[in-house]
């Protein structure tokens, strides 16, 4: 049993299903496509979501209608009930990302079969001792009236040879499973095992440690029989069709088959801490600290990398911030712990494709796409960790714990994530006044809340009047005109609906938009202002319900908007082939827009791209458009013979069994599409970028217009053009003219400064005339008028030249228009001896003008946002160095 590779037990698992008359499905990808309440896939049935809902029967593959399914599922769970984060590392159990292995059941084999099955695969296939396997039942609730979970203790003690004695009865909290608020749910049934030793069992029967967080007496398997619908009211009904879900941790089972006593010391992380240790020249196991860090640095180098193959990007709101977090948790361990001064995550990628190029070839396919992304994001972090981490051991020490402020400062100017900073501060022993930081981040708005664009789902059905029944087919690709019926309306959430039989109108979908027209009958017409897919049908918002949803309507498409989304279409086609012609092959779309006057596309490249580049993909896309390329459209191609022609399929995307595929020259553009497009690129007329922008760490995007929208721009630009001739007064050449303005500018920039630096250069000689004796020491203080940070930084470098010895001085000034505030102190060395530094005296006075600073023992500035208040601030400069010198 122990010699069991990490591999062959997923194989085998999914393998036993397979005979079981299971489908085997993809793991859904980790990053939810089509779920707005999930940051992340958090659990195996995140996919199946629809069918436990009653949307959808099963799962359809090969013209059949599968109702059992087995699967291996990627999940993250790092936030809400589900966050396992902070305990990453510190225990061998946790994790950022695992593996959820899985069978299902929807509407066909129920306990039973469950039961026995999963008996069958423990103890049969992969002889786990009996004795040591503990079992346990819902014990029934009497607030839902629920009775004790008699069946499966009956089917426990029927079908398997368990002890009697270890089937265990648990309550709602651990035995009964629910999707949500409302939804399906129902009682569970999970396997533990008992990995103690003999004699420790012999002393205290597993059977009183179950669900006691013993990490030695754990879960491996739960048994999920959804039988019930919780109601609104809290109300539970029974379901029409009982479903089987279940899910077992793949790292765990591992670890129990392989006989360790760490997911760690299995083969699903070995690879990676191998590499860990021949990069940071140590060995695992022989020194707990830097073995914390390496279990870090492999758990998340693994959510990180999936997450971003999946579609997520590092950023600073959602779930982008997510994983940024957990990527900057990995550096800093690896700089304090391990001594990474350099990039480092972005080199164990590499491992991670060759370990999971069967299952999760994704990575692999993105390889070089990941690497540039995480090396970019660390390349960001470290140029301010270090500072950060000095600045932090520095705020302590003044204080023994850390101010809201000071962790917002950490935030703000060093990007310390708060759970970081909060991280530090336990291992240092000291608190975070998180109510202050939280205050100042809602103030300033600077970061988005992590799930605050993923709004909850109402879960509203829709109120049908239902006029008849019918299959709805789309004529869209071939007609923009159709005779259609009605088959049902509806009011809902303030807008008109309409479901038709047949419809030439463009649901919005994969980036474009939906198409607008009009429903006529007899005189009467209806605006079509929106379509959008839902699971009721192709859904047509209308400004208004015909008086007569009767007989036979004419649905019209307005056609010279269609051409222009057409024309914006088929131009992405072409510019997302010229992308990875002229960009490299790491070039995948991660999101885009098609309008009537516009094209929207983002895509993974890990550098902004030159003028050059983008100049070039015009050309070459404008080359492909003169050429006049007819468009080839294939319908209802099978999957497989779509990968055999090369077609650009995209990681993350669910597609059917049958595919349409739309290529443009079969040595430039294929793609499989669902959009609408030209017949001959021809009729796009012009392509011309716009912009080029960053969305976020390894995601650029472009901004472009074709057609019509491409000829305005060329006038715009001529006019603007016209226009800047007439405003320098231009007779010749532009660009000397412009150039010769600059020149001219910058001189008197120049003079400006030299001016400005003479004013303050008195002002300074000024303040130092008049000095104030404190405890022995000279204190100087005083305002420079009009002078910023910069000057009042380098004032304080003069001062100390000017006196060298004794002395303290302390310098202000304020930008009333912004509402800024400066501060300078400057310290000779002597001073300093005596334990006056010029950083933990700006700080103080820092607070005073509602900011806060550090910097050198002998310079330092802060900045603040109360100009009223500086009199203040010198005022306590006087008292606190008196406080000091006492």
């Amino acid at each position: 049993m122990p010699d069991r590779s990490a591999a062959q037990i997923r194989k085998e698992f999914l393998e036993f299903f397979e005979e079981k008359k299971h489908l085997i499905v993809d793991s859904a990808p980790v990053v939810p496509q089509n779920d707005p309440t999930l940051l992340f896939t958090n659990a195996g049935m995140n996919q199946f979501k629809p069918i436990f809902l009653g949307e959808e029967e099963g799962i359809k593959e090969d013209g059949k209608l599968w109702k059992r399914a087995v699967d291996t599922q990627k999940c993250i769970r790092v936030s809400g009930k589900h966050n396992d984060l902070e305990e990453v590392g510190h225990d061998t159990y946790h994790h950022t990302l695992f593996e959820m292995l899985g069978n299902w059941s929807f509407g066909d084999y129920f306990k039973a079969e469950a039961i026995e099955w999963a008996w069958e695969l423990l103890i049969d296939r992969w002889g786990l001792d009996p004795d040591r396997l503990y079992v346990t039942v819902f014990e029934g609730d009497e607030n839902d009236g629920l009775p004790l979970d008699q069946e499966s203790i009956d089917l426990w003690q029927s079908k398997t040879s368990i002890a009697h004695d270890h089937i265990l009865k648990f309550d709602k909290k651990d035995n009964f499973w629910e999707m949500g608020e409302t939804g399906p749910c129902g009682p569970c049934s999970e396997v533990h095992i008992d990995l103690r030793s003999d004699e420790e069992r012999k002393n205290k029967p597993g059977s009183e440690i179950v669900n006691m967080d013993d990490p030695r007496v754990m879960e491996i398997w739960n048994l999920v029989f959804i039988q019930f619908n919780r109601q609104a009211d809290g109300s539970l009904e029974k379901l029409p069709a009982q479903h089987v879900d279940t899910g077992m941790g793949f790292e765990r089972i591992c670890a129990v088959l392989q006989e360790k006593t760490s997911n760690y010391d299995t083969d699903v992380f070995q690879p990676l801490l191998k590499k860990i240790g021949e990069l940071a020249k140590v060995t695992y196991g022989e020194d707990p600290e830097t073995d914390i860090a390496m279990r870090v640095i492999a758990d998340h180098i693994r959510a990180v990398s999936f997450a971003i193959a999946d579609g997520a990007s590092p950023s600073n709101e959602g779930r982008g911030y997510v994983i940024r977090r957990i990527l900057r948790r990995a550096i800093r361990y690896g700089w304090d712990r391990l001594n990474f001064k350099e990039p480092f995550m972005y080199k164990l990628v590499p491992v991670l494709a060759e370990q999971f190029s069967d299952i999760f070839p994704e990575v692999k396919a993105q390889l070089e796409y990941l690497q540039n992304v995480i090396r970019s994001e660390e390349k960001s972090f470290l140029k301010t960790l270090g500072q950060g981490i000095e600045l932090f051991h520095e705020m302590v020490d003044e204080s023994g714990e850390l101010s809201g402020e000071d962790a917002f400062k950490l935030h703000d100017t060093y990007g310390f994530p708060i759970d970081l900073t909060e991280l530090m501060a336990r291992e240092k022993g000291i608190a975070v006044d998180t109510k202050t930081f939280e205050k100042l981040m809602a103030e300033q708005k600077t970061r988005a809340r992590a799930a605050g664009k993923f709004a909850a789902a109402s879960g509203e059905g829709i109120n049908w009047n239902v006029l008849s029944e019918g299959e709805f087919e789309f004529t869209g690709y071939d007609e923009l005109e159709s005779e259609v019926k009605i088959l049902a309306s509806a009011e809902h959430e303030g807008k008109n609906l309409l479901l038709l039989d047949r419809s030439p109108f463009y649901a919005e979908s994969g980036g474009q938009i939906a198409d607008t027209g009009t429903l006529t009958k007899n005189g009467e017409s209806v605006k079509v202002t929106d379509v959008q897919k839902s699971s009721e049908g192709q859904l047509h918002v209308v400004d208004k319900l015909p008086e007569d949803l009767n007989g036979t309507w004419t649905a019209k498409v307005d056609e010279e908007r269609r051409r222009e989304i057409e024309k914006h279409h088929t131009a992405t086609h072409l510019m997302h082939a010229a992308l990875r012609e002229t960009l490299g092959d790491h070039v995948v779309q991660k999101g885009s827009l098609v309008a009537p006057d516009r094209l929207r596309f983002d895509f993974s490249h890990f550098e902004a791209v030159k003028p050059g580049e983008l100049d070039q993909i015009e050309v070459i896309v404008n080359e492909k458009i003169q050429e006049n390329i007819e468009q080839n459209e294939v319908r209802e191609l099978p999957i497989e013979e779509a990968k055999k022609h090369g077609a650009m399929m995209l990681f993350g995307e669910k597609y059917g069994d049958k595919v349409r595929m739309i290529t443009f020259d079969p040595d430039f553009s294929v793609e499989l599409c669902g959009g609408t497009h030209v017949n001959a690129t021809g009729k796009i007329g012009y392509f011309r970028f716009v912009q080029e922008t960053s969305v976020a760490a390894g995601i650029r995007r472009v901004e472009a217009v074709a057609g019509k929208s491409a000829d305005l721009e060329l006038r715009k630009e001529k006019q603007i053009l016209e226009k800047v001739k007439a405003t320098v007064g231009a007779q010749g050449d532009l660009v000397e003219s412009v150039e010769s303005l600059i020149e001219k500018n910058k001189q008197l920039e120049k003079e400006l400064k030299q001016l400005k630096q003479q004013q303050a250069g008195g002002a300074l000689d000024s303040v130092l005339s008049g000095a104030k004796e404190v405890s022995g020491i000279e204190l100087y203080t005083g305002m420079i008028n009009g002078a910023d940070m910069n000057t009042l930084k380098q004032l304080g470098y003069d001062a100390l030249k000017k006196k060298k010895n004794n002395s303290v001085v302390v310098l202000a000034s304020s930008d009333p228009d912004e509402g800024k505030v400066y501060l300078m102190a400057a310290v000779t060395d002597d001073v300093v001896q005596k334990g006056i530094k010029a950083g933990a005296m700006v700080s103080v006075l820092g607070k005073i003008v509602g900011g806060g600073g550090g910097g050198q023992p002998t310079i330092a500035t802060a900045g603040g946002r109360f100009p009223e208040k500086i009199d203040e601030a010198l005022n306590e400069a006087e008292n606190w160095l008196n406080k000091q010198l006492q």
